[in-house]
């Protein structure tokens, strides 16, 4: 019976999100669809989805709501990592008691993670498509370390309406979020209250959002000290290695030293 319910929950937003994709695409050429996609539905494996800061910022059609929807749950990297690192912080604490501490309980565990979280992903993505709201992160066009800050913080719990322009406060992901931690309690062993199992996925939403915001919006900056460092290193190593030309010099140096020399010695 669990099983079932995972295998449910993690179909859900399919179901939901398939028949408003089907009709955007209906009347929109492939062409024209596909440059907007490569520039507007960026998913990243650590911070999810974002808009760069040279990219401007553009309200979703329905196909590319589904298809950010699918990068999220399915064809990226990021919700599998996320699954394991909650998934294990579950087994850590052995939550819930009743599925044990081995395998077992972690592939419980795991499942019940990863239900959750494409549940929550298929509940705020319908309700920001039926208001019309922002559904990723956009990185500040301000400068300065606690200005951007400020952004990243903030923009977990507002995000923008259809205008791009007007900042509403993030009802569809906080829903989301209380709705698939009172699905996700349905299934999990001993009969919880729900109520409090939603509290708790808007907690963990509210957090680990300003996080992945806060490591979305400075990742270019970390991204060019790394590659500054490298960069450094390398050339380090060139200047410690000795150059062809530099021993050829000095080996002729010597021999014409050696001319003047050996008569003298001689």
């Amino acid at each position: 019976m669990r099983k079932s319910k995972l295998l449910l929950a993690s179909t859900f937003g399919l179901v939901l999100l398939a028949p408003v994709s089907v009709a955007q695409t209906q009347g929109e050429p492939q062409q024209l669809v596909e440059p907007k996609q490569n520039q507007q539905l960026q998913v990243n494996w650590l911070y999810g989805a974002f808009v760069p800061k040279d990219v401007p910022l553009q309200s979703l059609s329905n196909h590319q709501r589904f298809q950010l929807f699918l990068r999220q749950s399915f064809t990226t990297p990021g919700v599998y990592v996320k699954t394991a690192f909650f998934s294990l912080s579950d087994q850590a604490a052995n939550s819930p008691p009743e599925w044990g501490d081995g395998f077992g309980g972690y592939a419980n565990r795991t499942g019940s993670r990863y239900g959750q979280f494409v549940t929550q992903n298929a509940l705020s993505g319908v309700g920001n498509g039926l208001l019309g709201f922002e559904p990723r992160y956009n990185r500040c066009q301000c400068t300065g370390f606690w200005p951007r800050t400020r952004h990243a913080f903030i923009r977990n719990f507002v995000t923008y309406d259809r205008t791009e322009q007007h900042l509403r406060p993030q009802l569809a992901l906080y829903a989301g979020a209380f709705g698939a931690g009172v699905i996700a309690g349905t299934w999990a062993p001993g009969n919880p209250d729900l109520v409090p199992k939603g509290y708790q996925g808007v907690i963990t939403q509210a957090a680990f959002g300003v996080c992945a915001n806060w490591l979305g919006e400075f990742a270019p900056d970390f991204k060019r000290i790394l590659q500054k460092r490298k960069s450094g290193k390398s050339e380090d190593e060139k200047s410690s290695r000795p150059n062809p030309s530099d021993n050829r010099r000095a080996a002729s140096s010597n021999l014409a030293r050696g001319a003047i020399l050996n008569p003298v010695l001689n």
